[in-house]
């Protein structure tokens, strides 16, 4: 594995390190997923996308409608 250094802006230095604590990993760790989701290497993939369709093309015209009849059980 190489070592690379990247110079970061403060604030972009500090949401890295905030979401690393979050997830409890390492900065490098992070570092890598993004780097690899950017250029279309894999990385963390997200397994649920596309889990709960329903088939249906309307759903965001009918969210009111579908909301109160839930909200209303």
């Amino acid at each position: 594995m190489k070592r690379t250094t990247v110079k970061l802006p403060d604030d972009l230095d500090a949401r890295l390190r905030h979401e690393a604590a979050r997830r409890a990993v390492t900065i490098s760790e992070i570092t890598r997923e993004a780097i690899a989701g950017h250029l279309g290497g894999g990385g963390r993939r997200l397994g649920a996308v596309g889990a709960g369709r329903s088939g249906r093309t309307d759903i965001s015209e009918r969210i009111g409608e579908i909301l109160s009849t839930v909200v209303s059980r």
